[in-house]
């Protein structure tokens, strides 16, 4: 892409090839004082985890390591974004070998993560990264935008299956409400690793190598309704090009459709899949649905989140598939940060109030009973713990992958068993309880001693 200082271009797009520039401005001016300083080169170590969880959430689950992975192996920048950034003249005192500094290649550091799909909890790494601080700094916003949506969109979606059960089908109907193309991509694949069994988004199922799945809207009911007579003959022609695809049956009277579907399908004239209910009273209207087509599927959908799945399956309510969009790719944030933990070999720490940070770099152990999460102990990256299943991996050393790419099915099952071995009060949807978590002792000591520390003042 070519760029035009001063002059607006509003062709906002993203590509591979402008990643590393996909950045918050103090990134590029920090690493431009660490050039200047002289420790651009120091071996550095950010942690990348949420000091809380969203309200009513008694987990996350970690998604967006395969999109921050190829970040990474593509980040770099290229001739026309050094003269860009140099058109500013925002850098016009940063030391010439900055620039020389950026040209130079792309990420050679490692990142140890935890599986996508994987369970996490509060003041958990989810991602580590150690590179040369320059490089470990840019990183950071892309990083965060990533893991942040992702697992926000995959924890929800875990939850929405854990409610719906394993029978129920789920489908992901959010690209129009999420925050942005690229977002509702990112939605598709976190929506379908959790759990969900398909996408409306035609782009993100192709890309991915599955079949995208939807059904119909008022607008073709009522435009061959108008056009061609009735809500009847809508039915038909639609039915006669995509026989498989439920068809939407609310646009006017539900259970005169309803009835009137019944009378073709009982005398053989149509082979009817499913039905779709998009508003009203939906554990009445299936109800009545059921009553008149009991072997025909029955999707809800308009403004469903996990909260709404469980209350129409409390009431009995007689659905088959759920279609999930606005709630499940907007509202509550996960709000992660990325702090330093060690530089050039020193642990390091925030200490400000209600923000302070465990130094060093860091290792979660996991300890199970009966098959379900017994306790989390976070702990030192070096340190052993008997007994505790270690959640961070290497998947990157040197800017080179080291693990083979994992497919949906993968960390979708790992998804299911991740949910599946929390205690049930910490899957509640109210009030839940997060599976409680342990300091070692040696990252205990060591965060004593790094608050011990005096505070170098010069004279």
């Amino acid at each position: 892409m070519t760029y035009f200082p001063g002059v607006l271009n509003q062709e906002l797009t993203l590509c591979a090839d402008d990643y590393s520039l996909l950045t918050d401005l103090y990134q590029l001016t920090m690493a431009a004082c660490y050039t200047g300083e002289g420790v651009e080169q120091r071996r550095a170590s950010f942690e990348l985890f949420v000091r809380k969880l969203p309200e009513d959430f008694g987990y996350l689950i970690a998604m967006g390591l395969a999109q921050a992975l190829e970040y990474l192996e593509k980040f770099r920048f290229s001739a026309s974004h050094l003269e860009a950034l140099q058109a500013t003249g925002i850098f016009a005192h940063a030391p010439d070998r900055f620039w020389s500094l950026l040209e130079s290649g792309g990420f050679s550091g490692d990142v140890w993560a935890v599986p996508e799909g994987t369970a996490v909890f509060a003041n958990q790494p989810l991602l580590r990264v150690e590179a040369p601080l320059w490089q470990a700094q840019l990183v950071e916003t892309y990083l965060l935008n990533t893991l942040n949506y992702q697992t926000l969109i995959a924890t929800r979606a875990a939850r929405v299956r854990d409610v719906a059960g394993e029978q129920a089908k789920l489908l992901e109907f959010g690209t129009r409400r999420a925050f942005s193309p690229q977002g509702a991509l990112w939605a598709a694949r976190a929506a379908l690793a959790a759990g969900f069994d398909a996408t409306s988004n035609v782009l993100a199922a192709l890309q991915l190598g599955e079949k995208p799945s939807g059904t119909m809207a008022h607008a073709l009911v009522m435009a061959l309704t108008a056009m061609e007579g009735s809500e009847d003959q809508a039915f038909a022609a639609f039915h006669q090009y995509f026989p498989g695809a439920a068809l939407l049956i609310d646009t006017y009277d539900t259970i005169a459709a309803a009835q009137r579907l019944a009378v073709k399908v009982n005398s053989g004239q149509m082979k009817l899949t499913g039905v779709r209910l998009d508003s009203g009273d939906l554990v009445a209207l299936s109800k009545q649905v059921r009553s008149l087509l009991p072997s025909v599927a029955i999707v809800a959908s308009g403004d469903l989140d996990e909260q709404e799945i469980h209350r129409l399956k409390t009431a009995n309510a007689e659905i088959d598939a759920y279609g999930v969009g606005t709630r499940l790719v907007t509202g509550k944030p996960v709000n992660g940060v990325y702090k330093l933990v060690e530089i050039d070999g020193i642990p390091v720490m925030k200490e400000s109030s209600g923000k302070m940070t465990y130094p060093g770099r860091k290792q979660i152990f996991r300890s199970f009973a009966e098959d379900k999460v017994k306790a989390d102990c976070l702990g030192l990256a070096d340190e052993s713990r008997q007994g505790g299943l270690p959640l961070l991996q290497l998947f990157m050393r040197e800017g080179k992958r080291v693990q083979t790419q994992e497919t949906l099915a993968t960390i979708r099952q790992r998804t299911a068993i991740s949910v599946a071995s929390l205690p049930q009060e910490t899957r509640r949807l109210e009030n839940p309880v997060p599976v409680a978590m342990e300091i070692s002792e040696q990252l205990r000591v060591l965060t004593e001693k790094t608050l011990k520390k005096p505070a170098l003042v010069s004279g």
